[in-house]
């Protein structure tokens, strides 16, 4: 079939591969960072850097792309892919020029409008009832209605609004009249329905004041188009849904993503409600749904815990295999930074069960890993609880490389744990997409597997559920009613 690339634009840089079509197999790669390009910030804030601010301009991401692909790194390529960081907004006039600086899915200065949108609404369950999702700082919709509040003469200009992929791919085929997205990076702007299928347009009124223009939602296989040289360019996703794709997640696989924070994902039949504001019900680059659950504590537990022990994380994990499931009746409920699942946000972490033979450092050190990985089988459980299937569980993160991790994950998360090697798998999923969209099929490429490290629980299950019993009674002792127990 040829070549196909795949574009991973994320908010430091750009990543591309080309691929063989056919077969998945990587040829040629290319990687530049986002240049630094100066900034107009909104009336009333400072020239510089400002707390909680996170902001571009676009063309940065042009230009990175452009410096990516030099040397004749997409010569012979037949479609493209273009995954890119969700949530962000790029809010531009009726002549298609952008009104302010694009805000990315990590500023934060959209917090309280998140808050104030949800009570706009009615609260919490309003919004899942309406688009599966609770307004966060990241959500498209929060953004909108700060700028709405901050910078009131932009947003009195803005007549569309498009997401990073929309905007790459946007550009690449030459800034045509249609404006394109698709499913998966559209469920993460807080204003589309991944169980309607579409647009709440009164939500995006409620956020800025008016009507927007918003672009077409494509099918998965379905291409925005060609550029004026002849491309063709797929729908493009987020980077989370283009990773799954690249990993080839299929119903029954779950991720467990070991960031300084913790997110857990699955792909599912349906899309799913939750009142309770845990799962946010993304949908995915398939045709099917990925529910989100996320953690604000994990492999920040592990550096903590690091510190205090005078020692770096491959220190703490060895420390923790010396000691024994159950960590001697030490149990850390790895709160932090508050805890978002189960809804505390405004707790701290607890240390239970001292006594003097479980005062010792590789004690410590074990009840961190069991703490962590605990907080996020609570989270797993979270899916499962909605009949979501978990048959394997793929686990990302540096973290994840770690001895102790490896050996506690499959008995604490209760699978077989999947550990792919080491690879850029938004790149990858979004050149799949450009492969599938090339061929035309029902369905997307089997390409050939990266290889894998499969991990099974086998006879130390039972250790591991007695393991999370412990956890489970500290957790609900000291917090009755997180999980609706107590």
């Amino acid at each position: 079939m040829g070549t196909v690339a795949g574009i991973d634009s994320s908010s430091q840089f750009t990543k591309i591969v080309v691929c063989d079509a056919d077969t998945g197999a990587v040829i040629r790669e290319g990687h530049a960072p986002h240049p630094e390009l100066p900034l107009r910030p909104a009336p009333g804030e400072p020239a510089g850097p400002a707390v909680g601010r996170s902001e571009t301009d676009p063309q940065a991401w042009l230009y990175s792309l452009g410096e990516a692909a030099a040397g004749g790194l997409l010569e012979g390529v037949e479609a493209i892919g273009v995954a890119a960081q969700q949530h962000g907004m790029i809010a531009q006039d009726a002549e298609g020029v952008p009104v302010r600086p694009a805000m990315l899915w990590n500023d934060k200065r959209s917090t309280g409008a998140a808050a104030d949108l949800t009570e706009a609404l009615g609260g919490p369950g309003a919004w899942a009832r309406a688009v599966g999702a609770v307004p966060q700082a990241a959500h498209t919709v929060s953004k909108l209605r700060w700028m709405a509040q901050n910078d009131p003469a932009a947003a009195g200009r803005t007549a569309e609004v498009l997401l990073p992929h929309d905007w790459l791919v946007w550009q690449l085929m030459g800034r045509p009249a249609r404006r394109t997205t698709d499913r998966g990076d559209a469920s993460g702007t807080g204003y589309w329905s991944a169980a309607a299928e579409q647009y709440r347009h009164d939500l995006v009124e409620l956020a800025l004041g008016h009507r927007v223009s918003l672009p077409d939602v494509l099918g998965p296989a379905e291409p925005a188009g060609r550029t004026p040289e002849g491309l063709l360019i797929s729908a493009g996703t987020g980077d989370n849904m283009a990773a799954a794709l690249g990993l080839h997640l299929g119903i029954g696989d779950a991720v467990v993503s070991l960031g300084a924070s913790g997110t857990v994902f699955a792909v599912h039949g349906e899309a799913l409600t939750d009142p309770g504001g845990m799962i946010t019900s993304f949908a995915d680059a398939t045709g099917h749904h990925m529910p989100v659950v996320h953690t604000l504590n994990a492999t920040r537990v592990l550096r903590a815990t690091a510190d205090l022990l005078g020692t770096d994380l491959a220190g703490l994990s060895e420390a923790a295999l010396q000691s024994t499931p159950g960590s001697y009746g030490l149990v850390l409920l790895p709160y932090l930074e508050g805890e978002r699942t189960p809804q505390l946000p405004h707790t701290a972490g607890t240390l239970a069960g001292l006594r003097r033979e479980s005062m010792k450092r590789e004690h410590l050190a074990r009840a961190a890993f069991e703490g962590m990985l605990c907080g996020l089988a609570d989270a797993l459980d979270v899916l499962r609880g909605r009949g979501v299937q978990v048959r394997r569980v793929f686990l990302l993160g540096q973290a994840a490389e770690l001895p102790a991790v490896r050996a506690m994950a499959p008995v604490l998360l209760g699978a077989p744990v999947v550990l792919p090697q080491p690879a850029d798998y938004t790149a990858l999923g979004a050149a799949r997409q450009a492969a599938w969209a090339l061929s035309g099929g029902a369905e997307p490429p089997q390409w050939r597997s990266s290889a894998v490290q499969l991990l099974e629980p086998g006879e130390e299950l039972a250790i591991g559920q007695a393991v999370r019993q412990q956890y489970a009674a500290i957790r609900d002792q000291t917090h009755p009613g997180a999980f609706g127990t107590g």
